[in-house]
């Protein structure tokens, strides 16, 4: 088990075997901050998380001195999808997955907007919003929803920061403090937010559009593919498109020194060996300032 280090950093880990296992997992890289998956997240099949197992994860989180721990939701989900049928299986999985969220005591679920596969992109914005909304509406808890910034890929919504406002947007006033946004640094390259040659009016945008007071979340990825490319496939830091230099302002940057900041970086045949040098680089970038 490596030394801890107290910072924002984290990753994104196993919950193979259970979710209890997660925060020995994340001890093992020396990190604070988890994200998990509470189901297989390329199936439908909505497992069933008990009351014991929960206490259990908490104990475990409580032991390993988690600060910030979190869940990514299934890719299956489609809350944008104009097939009703689909629609309403990707609410049922999403707000399964809030319930499961609430019970481990997690403080954030980071989800996909999804696809209008109708190509028509307020209409998939709204039903979005209506499916967030219904799930918010009978899940009570504390923990918060993050909607994640796409690459842009083919139909996708929410790959622009307006997109996201217009969710939060038609979400009932009452629910709006449940949710936040998720800035993914290789989504957002490759959606045409050039974080390499015009970092700042990047982030002036962002607040101007959604505001900074709701950024939960950022997902620490360099880019395998070009600057605007609408494609969605992650590098470790610094060996990608992006470069060094967009995290390391990152992580000087004072506006986001306390947001939560988890790699999903791959990790190949190496393993942990992969995240925690992934973690030393990024802490070395505030450590020579």
């Amino acid at each position: 088990m490596m030394d801890r280090v107290d910072d924002e950093l984290g990753a994104h880990v196993s919950a193979g075997g259970g979710v209890q296992l997660a925060p020995e997992r994340a001890a093992a890289i020396g990190v604070n901050n988890i994200q998990l998956f509470t189901k297989q997240p390329s199936r439908w099949a909505e497992p069933i998380i008990d009351q014991e197992s929960a206490e259990t994860f908490r104990a475990a989180r409580e032991e390993y001195g988690i600060r910030i721990a979190g869940a990514h939701d299934s890719y299956l989900i489609n809350l944008s999808s104009p097939d009703r049928r689909l629609w309403r299986m990707s609410q049922r999985c999403f707000q399964g997955e809030l319930e499961r969220c609430c019970l481990l005591g997690l403080d954030f679920m980071v989800t996909h907007p999804g696809n209008a596969t109708d190509g028509d992109e307020a209409a998939g914005l709204e039903r979005n919003a209506r499916g967030v909304a219904e799930s918010l509406k009978v899940v009570d808890g504390s923990t918060r929803v993050l909607l994640e910034l796409t690459a842009g890929s083919g139909t996708s919504v929410g790959a622009t920061f307006e997109n996201l406002r217009s969710i939060i947007d038609q979400i009932p006033e009452d629910q709006q403090h449940r949710l936040g946004v998720c800035f993914d640094t290789c989504h957002a390259y490759s959606a045409g937010y050039d974080l390499l040659k015009d970092y700042e009016s990047v982030w002036v945008r962002f607040d101007e559009v959604i505001g900074l007071e709701r950024l939960g979340l950022i997902h620490m990825n360099d880019s395998k593919h070009p600057f605007d490319s609408r494609k969605d496939r992650h590098e470790s830091i610094g060996q990608g498109t992006l470069g060094p230099e967009p995290f390391q302002r990152i992580m000087l940057d004072e506006r986001l020194e306390h947001v939560p900041k988890i790699l999903e970086t791959p990790k190949g045949d190496e393993g942990n060996a992969a995240d925690i040098a992934n973690l030393e680089l990024l802490r070395s970038f505030r450590a020579s300032a």
